[in-house]
């Protein structure tokens, strides 16, 4: 009995997998960026704010600001004005010129191509090294922002209570040559379908395979 419920919930695991990579191929990051240190700059604006708000203000910062040597041109109050609208912009403005001047001081004025590095910077925690390495670099990793968190535990790809957690369980639960690309399909579902309060499970192609549509009171 046992081993026929882990069976089912395996093939529900790869039937979800198989959905979102048929729903979002062309999943992409939604932050605007040209170079591995642009995206850090954007990663690092974007704690809670919306990307959208993030694209709108780097277009302005990075016309002038877009290298680690030009943006420590710039003191943090001069920084502020430009990051304003993100929310958290004083310490935003403290962790870009600290993660810039440590990009130019320890790393030869380039953006360090590895987690542990990238961690090293201010202002980056897991997530962000995630995203940074994954996107700008082609490493495999999976971000566990608030969407991929709340559809992973939905969906039952991976349970947690803490992003460390759904990270370990996607680790298990996803191909490794699909972890980047799953942590898109899974913000593209947690934007479109999976939404934090009203999620729009009637028309969920989903439903099928997901915790939080069969198991309600489980999830």
């Amino acid at each position: 009995m046992c081993y026929n419920i882990l069976a089912m919930r395996a093939h529900d695991k790869k039937a979800a997998l198989a959905e979102l990579a048929k729903l979002y191929p062309d999943a992409r990051p939604a932050l605007h960026y040209g170079s591995a240190y642009e995206l850090l700059v954007a990663v690092i604006l974007s704690a809670q704010c919306t990307d959208e708000r993030v694209n709108k203000v780097t277009e302005k910062l990075f016309e002038k600001y877009n290298t680690p040597a030009a943006m420590t041109e710039l003191s943090q109050e001069q920084l502020e004005h430009y990051i304003f609208s993100c929310g958290l912009y004083k310490t935003k403005a403290e962790h870009i010129l600290s993660a810039s001047r440590d990009i130019l001081g320890r790393f030869g004025g380039n953006v360090p191509d590895n987690i542990k590095d990238l961690m090293s910077l201010a202002g980056v925690g897991r997530k962000t090294a995630n995203v940074v390495y994954s996107v700008a670099f082609g490493g495999d990793a999976i971000a566990v922002d608030t969407h991929v968190f709340r559809v992973s535990n939905r969906l039952g790809l991976a349970k947690g209570k803490t992003p460390a957690e759904v990270e370990d369980g996607l680790h298990k639960a996803v191909p490794k040559a699909d972890w980047s690309k799953a942590h898109h399909w899974l913000i593209y579902h947690g934007r479109r379908v999976c939404h934090s309060q009203k999620p729009d499970c009637e028309h969920c192609t989903l439903a099928p395979y997901c915790d939080y549509f069969n198991f309600p009171k489980k999830a």
